[in-house]
């Protein structure tokens, strides 16, 4: 079996988020800042008519923010029923990862992104680190905030 993925950069290291998770990819646009978010919770955008949470990937793992680019996107999933957006340094194209090529995700001491991956996947010569959605948005701050957007539209 394989597993369908979106693989995308981040500070130079390629991670991959389930197919079947993702609605769009997204170039860099206005994003509306929340008051009381937490520091990777970058604010909202309004995608076609959802307001839409946009999360730094590289803040919530803790990594230096990095310049945008041209490359720049935004990976628009829909997890348990709400949208929210992972700002990203580059996405590739859609990859199938065999099932077999896939690793725990190694015990590493004292780095926060560990705990939000899922495994790894060996494909090549490359090295890819598989997100577990859940843990990413665990902390719950962006899935309250598209709850109370979506109360204050409705």
């Amino acid at each position: 079996m394989n597993q369908k993925s979106i693989v995308f950069l981040l500070d130079e290291k390629e991670y991959a988020v389930p197919v079947e998770y993702v609605i769009a990819i997204e170039r860099m646009q206005q994003i509306t800042r929340v008051p009381k978010t937490p520091q990777y919770v970058q604010g909202v955008i309004n995608l076609r008519g959802v307001v839409t949470p946009i999360i730094d990937l590289r803040e919530r793992f803790g990594l230096i923010k990095g310049e945008e680019t041209d490359s720049t996107r935004m990976i628009i999933i829909q997890y348990d029923k709400f949208n929210v957006g992972f700002i990203v340094d580059a996405a590739y194209d859609v990859m199938d990862i065999p099932n077999d090529a896939i690793e725990p995700a190694p015990k590493v001491i004292g780095t926060e992104e560990i705990d939000y991956i899922n495994g790894v996947a060996k494909v090549d010569q490359r090295l890819i680190m598989l997100l577990q959605l859940n843990k990413v948005l665990s902390d719950s701050s962006a899935k309250n905030s598209a709850e109370t957007e979506g109360l204050t539209q409705g």
